[in-house]
């Protein structure tokens, strides 16, 4: 009995999802773990540590290819102790707990940690990994390491192969044998086809939306509601030792103001990590641009300038087209590339 095919068979007929032979073969993958995870655990009296945990998946692929779909599937079906949650969330509260059990004088504050989770849960689902901190790159190999060795099995999804990650980031030599022990440890597969199911909502669909205001807002509302599902929770991620909170995300879409984004104190590297951790962003509220508001507006040509490079879905309320957002005062000439490049990212093939 194949219960994961069988529900994206059903959702198939329900007109919910499209059929996909590159989604089913991967299918075949989630159902191996299932299978396994349905077996009773075998413990051993003359065996102390935990049983060997399942072989999980490492999922790779585009973006929009249905690899968080795919795996929510997988987790409504298996009947295990089990938490699916986005990668970065989970190194926030890992890191939380370290700090916590640092000033309780643990000698190794990732034990407590290791511990817990191993006691808790048998099946360990991850959302979206992607390393670009130092910090999270230099404790994740004993963290997989550590969860393993207490039989928790390891499900993960990536925009990237696991040879990409982390890539060029300080010492990564350093961070090398947690890519081995990806390959040896888990099933990688990439979720390897041209068709994007979260672009095609958007295909031909307005995405810039002029005059700001209720009947906006409501477009805007409608758009997220579709791409979400209603889900959201804050994303956390790390820029030079500071944090900067989205906080409204889910499976790499975010939700957020003009003011939250470029009214604060952000700089490059904070808008570069957000184009990096981001496949489309929905920015409400672009006022008009000018001497009054002239430290906003370099900020909201940085933030275009990141997610332009990162070919970053944008869909955005704001008070004028792009051509009259910027009219006057200083800035305004060199505003006319950022205008030119929220036009073309309004295209419907755009970051295709």
């Amino acid at each position: 009995m194949s219960v994961v095919t069988d529900l994206y068979q059903a959702r198939v007929a329900a007109g919910e999802l499209h059929d996909d032979p590159v989604q089913r073969e991967v299918l075949e993958e989630f159902q191996r773990i299932a299978d396994a995870l349905a077996q009773p655990v075998k413990r051993s009296l003359f065996r102390k540590s935990a049983p060997d945990p399942v072989p999980g998946l490492y999922l790779w692929g585009g973006v929009g290819r249905g690899k968080s779909m795919l795996m929510d599937l997988f987790v409504e079906v298996v009947d295990v102790p089990k938490r699916r949650v986005h990668f970065h969330a989970y190194m926030q509260e890992l890191h939380a707990a370290m700090h916590e059990a640092r000033s309780e004088g643990v000698k190794d504050a990732l034990q407590p940690f290791l511990n817990q989770t191993g006691s808790d849960i048998r099946l360990l689902a991850f959302d979206e990994m992607q390393i670009s901190d130092i910090t999270d790159a230099m404790i994740v190999g004993r963290l997989f390491e550590g969860l393993m060795a207490r039989g928790v099995t390891i499900v993960t999804t990536s925009n990237r192969p696991p040879e990409d990650l982390y890539l060029n980031g300080l010492n990564r030599q350093l961070f090398l044998p947690f890519i081995t022990m990806l390959r040896e440890k888990l099933h990688v597969v990439s979720l390897d086809h041209d068709t994007d199911y979260r672009q095609n909502r958007l295909s031909g669909a307005q995405v810039f939306f002029t005059p700001s205001g209720p009947e906006a807002r409501a477009a805007i509302d409608g758009i997220w509601a579709d791409i979400t599902g209603g889900q959201a929770e804050p994303l956390t991620l790390t820029v030079k030792g500071r944090k900067v909170v989205l906080e409204k995300h889910h499976n790499g879409s975010a939700r957020a103001t003009f003011f939250q984004l470029c009214g604060q104190a952000l700089g490059p590297a904070d808008y570069l990590a957000i184009a990096e951790n981001l496949r489309l962003l929905v920015l409400e509220d672009i006022p008009r641009l000018g001497r009054s508001n002239f430290n906003e507006a370099k900020r909201f040509v940085t933030l275009i300038d990141a997610l332009y490079e990162a070919k970053v879905r944008l869909i955005a309320t704001a008070a004028a087209e792009p051509e009259m957002l910027y009219v006057e005062g200083t800035g305004a000439f060199e505003f006319e590339r950022t205008a030119s490049r929220l036009r073309e990212m309004q295209d419907a093939d755009w970051g295709l």
